[in-house]
Formats: structure tokens, sequence, C-alpha cells
């Protein structure tokens, strides 16, 4: 496989708009290397057979079942409420709207 070469790492600096410096290039030209060697390696054991995933095992949501019980009546709802106003919480207003 081919190496990432100082002048494409800078031309990639360039083009994000990093400023880098001579040692900066040197040393991250090498850097590339290990990451693309990496990624090749990956590349060799993803094949066809291989279904894309998000995660290595399956993930199931825990839920439980959705089941009707009694609430609370407008009356007990509010019974504990500072103010209240046509069955509703009455708070202040904040906002300056009527």
């Amino acid at each position: 496989m081919a190496g990432i070469s100082r002048e494409e790492v800078a031309n990639l600096a360039r083009l994000a708009r990093i400023q880098m410096s001579d040692e900066e290039l040197d040393h991250l030209s090498g850097e590339m290397q290990v990451i693309l060697s990496a990624v090749a390696k990956v590349q060799e054991v993803a094949n066809s057979d291989v279904p894309p995933t998000s995660h290595p095992i399956p993930i199931t949501n825990v839920t439980r079942e959705d089941v009707v019980t009694k609430s609370l009546t407008v009356e007990q709802a509010l019974s504990g409420a500072p103010k209240k106003s046509e069955d509703r919480f009455q708070v202040p207003q904040i906002l300056g709207e009527e």
C-alpha cells in the first residue's frame, strides 16, 4: 500500500486551513500511514457476507406493557396548586403576553 506523502499531508492541512510546521508535517505523514494501514486491515476482514452493524451484539429496547390505570381527577391534581384558573394551573406571566 502506498503511503501518504508529506506533500499530501500539507495539501490536506491547507484545505482544512490548519497551519503546520515542518516537524508536524513529517510526524503526521507517518501517523497517517499507521491509520491507513489499520483501515486497510479492517477492509480485509469486512467482506460481503458480514452485514454492516452499528453494534456488535443485538440491542433490544426494554419496554413494559401499556396498561390503562386510574388517574387523578382534575380536582385531585389541582388540590395542591397555589393558584388555579379554569381547571388549569395558573403560573406567573413571564413573557409579557396576554
